[in-house]
């Protein structure tokens, strides 16, 4: 393999800065676009493990600009096995609600690992979701227009809960010794062969 070492130290350091303590789902986000804006902020944001409830998607390249290639992407037929799983390995799990008791991005609780569940553009989070979930959050809003795309309202929570959480157990990142050594392997493969692409077309 002939991925260059300063390539391979910039995968590692975006490995060291991965949290495997906050985790998206995307429940029954209808429009291409909206999902694959929402898995550029996960990776922006440094979330490694994004949950996809849906059926056929296919990332939009101009909204994920590559995103997915670096994330770790379940896929799922129904909300509530989820967020079931996700429970037993320990998280917390929030739809994004306009609920009067939903949490603020401020106060949402980060002292274990969170889930933020987004749902539909249209009518918003299941009722399944919200029976299984432990609670609700949103995005304080003070204008007229009290709604966001769910794709913005993803970015904004999820600037603010991973700062949270980082500060919460004081590093960057808590993404597990063998899940970065995984993630690099997978990613140094996926470099090759781009690389290999890129070399027989030019050739």
């Amino acid at each position: 393999m002939s991925v260059r070492p300063d390539r391979i130290e910039r995968l590692r350091d975006a490995l060291d800065r991965r949290l495997g303590s906050v985790v998206t789902i995307a429940e029954a986000v209808r429009r291409r676009h909206n999902a694959s804006a929402i898995l550029r902020s996960c990776e922006c944001f440094g979330v490694h493990e994004v949950h996809l409830v849906t059926g056929s998607f296919r990332p939009s390249k101009g909204a994920t600009r590559g995103a997915e290639r670096w994330l770790e992407i379940q896929r799922h037929r129904t909300v509530t096995p989820c967020i079931e799983g996700l429970k037993a390995r320990g998280f917390r799990v929030y739809v994004a609600d306009l609920s009067d008791d939903a949490h603020t991005p401020e106060t949402l609780p980060v002292d274990q690992p969170v889930a933020v569940l987004f749902g539909s553009e249209f009518t918003g989070v299941t009722d399944e979701a919200r029976a299984a979930a432990d609670g609700a959050v949103c995005v304080p809003m003070r204008g007229l227009t009290e709604s966001l795309n769910v794709s913005v309202a993803a970015a904004c929570l999820l600037q603010r809960v991973t700062e949270r959480r980082r500060q919460a157990i004081g590093r960057a990142g808590d993404l597990a010794p063998a899940r970065r050594e995984a993630a690099l392997a997978e990613w140094l493969e996926r470099e090759e062969f781009a690389r290999l692409g890129m070399a027989a077309r030019t050739t």
